[in-house]
């Protein structure tokens, strides 16, 4: 007779929902797993005539050279400087956005205001970079209202001090009504009892919202601040590289950008390949480090509970 509870008779009645999981364990090795044997390049002097194994092996090397290079302050600090305060300024967003939402009783206006704030995330990266350079450029509207109110301004685009605001605001705008998707719907499945509880005991809105709505919002709140933390040096060089300009280039040269340069068009493959691995490397820190703080705080709480 077969053990019910034994590894195999489990593994024989969820066959169907493993053999569900091919595709996605498939796609996960493939995209993410193999193309990891890659990261071989960073520890070699690469040549495409020899393959990445017949390669010569120079160890840290490249590490070496990419952390005593001038230009590696200037990298870190704009990445981290981009990342940071597009992570200070862009996470509680969507949380507002949400909470606001959820305070909206007619159903047809809350899917007039979600349609309005989404939209804007499927608009490409390109255009919106074309978006900020018509609106910003030295004949756009945005400098012809302020000369006309007699404020005198620099070129946004050119000014290096500009490439920061106009990075981080532009990226809110584009992408806070999306990520409060997730916030609304956890919201959606808050019991309508606690609500009506609430308004027996005479609790206000701003009551509801702190004791109601964020106690439900946290978790997902933490998940995504462990995310979000995990993935600060991973800003993507599209935007940053689409924004640059000659002169603006002292603040708008990021990691990534160098990465894409440097391995891409200048052909520097084992170089640009440490450099990225660099980064991979700051933000598994990074990822581990918020995790081992968010689960003391857990910790401390529970126990204090």
């Amino acid at each position: 007779m077969k053990n019910p509870n034994s590894f195999f008779t489990k593994l024989n009645n969820q066959k169907y929902l493993l053999m569900l999981m091919i595709p996605a364990v498939l796609i996960t090795l493939i995209f993410k797993y193999f193309p990891m044997y890659g990261i071989l390049l960073a520890f070699k002097d690469y040549n495409p005539m020899l393959g990445i194994t017949g390669s010569e092996w120079v160890g840290l090397e490249h590490f070496r050279d990419f952390l005593s290079s001038p230009n590696f302050s200037r990298l870190l600090e704009n990445t981290l400087k981009l990342a940071i305060y597009g992570l200070l300024w862009g996470f509680f967003p969507p949380i507002i956005i949400a909470l606001m939402l959820n305070q909206i009783m007619s159903q047809k206006i809350k899917s007039t205001l979600q349609t309005i704030l989404y939209m804007p995330n499927f608009i490409s990266t390109v255009i919106i970079v074309g978006i900020i350079f018509l609106l910003f450029s030295s004949s756009g509207p945005i400098i012809s209202i302020l000369d006309s109110m007699g404020i005198n301004v620099p070129n946004f685009l050119t000014n290096p001090d500009s490439f920061r605001p106009l990075y981080i605001f532009s990226g809110i705008w584009q992408g806070m009504g999306w990520a409060s998707l997730l916030y609304t719907a956890v919201l959606s499945g808050v019991p309508p009892e606690l609500y009506e509880a609430a308004e027996i005991d005479g609790a206000t809105i701003l009551q509801k919202i702190m004791h109601i709505e964020l106690p439900t919002m946290k978790p997902l709140i933490i998940i995504n601040l462990i995310l979000s933390v995990g993935g600060i040096m991973n800003i993507g060089y599209e935007k940053a590289f689409l924004m640059q300009t000659s002169l603006n280039l002292p603040k708008s040269e990021i990691i990534d950008t160098y990465v894409y340069k440097v391995g891409l068009q200048s052909g520097d493959y084992s170089y640009s390949t440490a450099v990225g691995l660099f980064n991979t490397v700051i933000n598994l820190i990074l990822l581990l480090t918020t995790t081992l703080i968010v689960n003391r705080i857990n910790n401390r709480e529970g126990s204090a509970k």
